[in-house]
């Protein structure tokens, strides 16, 4: 890939990483797609069998907009001259010289991707040719006694400024203070980081359960939010409402976030929280959502450089030191000069 300085990975995310691009639905059977991740410009096209690509959009010949061009069922062919490739990224048919060095050849940019909750996945790797790590997902999204509901938003705001909101368990005590979910608790408290596998637990350390008292961050080959919620009975079955987050930037200044809001339910129970979110939670959901997103797209673009952090904000501090610190090793990897190849062995001297 490109060379990319630590702030542009810091605003546009690290690489080695899953990234959820957007909801399955997105990828309609015989459409290309065109959409902007991570700073790249993306087609996204389902093969004959279903299975969903995700490729740089892009001819390989003179770099028109592939997602201009015309769906072949197993291909994709250029509206410009008609080069066609497959979903692997193979140049498969150069109708104007037919025979010519360019058929055959890996010559499109393609992205490994998976779907899974009902979202589009992509790997974004430092070294184009290497092997992903395997998407893992946390449970609550991974299916068995789990159940959810995915919410997709896109925001004019960094996408940083997501996560901070996220790992800033405190707002919910002021911002969604007359939510129907967020009304309790006190308005002070003093935190405390734990580190787990792949990551750190953020928590209050005088109060659980009553308002969002913890969150989660996990980076392991993808990066999580997980966080409880706790529902009134009048909730319905499952016990605490548990969200999955994953944000992908779009842009310097906009970006994806996905948020799973989920419940551990099965049998009778997943059928009565069904209907019971769709009827009478969702709504009051998207409500507390539309309370972070006016906060977050208001901020200004050097928020983080006039900033003054306190007390609550020490899992802030920690996460943006991750990344600061990984940013800077991929920028300097992305800037290193490529190996020299091994010498070629000697020839053995013919025998007689």
């Amino acid at each position: 890939m490109a060379t990319k300085t630590a702030e542009e990975l810091l605003a546009l995310g690290l690489r080695d990483r899953w990234y959820p691009l957007c909801p399955s639905g997105t990828v309609k059977r015989g459409e290309l797609t065109r959409i902007e991740r991570a700073g790249e410009q993306l087609l996204l096209w389902r093969d004959s069998a279903g299975v969903v690509h995700v490729q740089e959009d892009r001819c390989p010949h003179r770099g028109a907009r592939l997602s201009l061009g015309v769906h072949m069922g197993d291909r994709v062919a250029c509206n410009y001259h008609g080069v066609q490739v497959d979903g692997d990224g193979v140049v498969v048919s150069v109708p104007g010289s037919p025979g010519c060095a360019l058929e055959g050849r890996p010559a499109l940019r393609t992205f490994p991707a998976q779907e899974h909750a009902g979202a589009v996945f992509a790997w974004f790797g430092l070294d184009e040719a290497a092997e992903p790590t395997p998407l893992q997902v946390p449970d609550p999204i991974a299916g068995g006694e789990w159940d959810n509901f995915l919410c997709y938003v896109e925001w004019d705001a960094p996408y940083g400024y997501s996560l901070d909101n996220l790992l800033d368990p405190m707002h919910g005590a002021f911002l969604h203070r007359n939510s129907h979910t967020m009304f309790g608790g006190k308005r002070e408290a003093v935190f405390q980081i734990r580190a787990i596998d792949d990551g750190f637990v953020f928590e209050k350390t005088d109060q659980r359960g009553v308002n969002f008292d913890w969150v989660q961050l996990t980076d392991a080959g993808a990066q999580w939010v997980t966080l409880d919620i706790p529902y009134p009975e009048t909730a319905g079955p499952g016990g605490a409402f548990t969200i999955v987050a994953a944000l992908c930037a779009i842009n310097e200044t906009q970006h994806a976030a996905f948020f799973w809001r989920c419940r551990k339910v099965s049998g009778w129970e997943r059928d009565s929280w069904r209907v019971l979110y769709r009827n009478r939670l969702e709504a009051r959901h998207w409500a507390v959502l539309e309370q972070d997103r006016e906060m977050a797209e208001a901020m200004p673009l050097d928020a983080w450089d006039r900033e003054n952090l306190y007390q609550h904000d020490i899992a802030l501090v920690r996460m943006r030191r991750l990344l600061r610190s990984e940013a800077r090793r991929q920028a300097a990897a992305l800037a290193a000069p490529p190996a020299a190849p091994a010498p070629a062995a000697p020839v053995p001297a013919p025998t007689r």
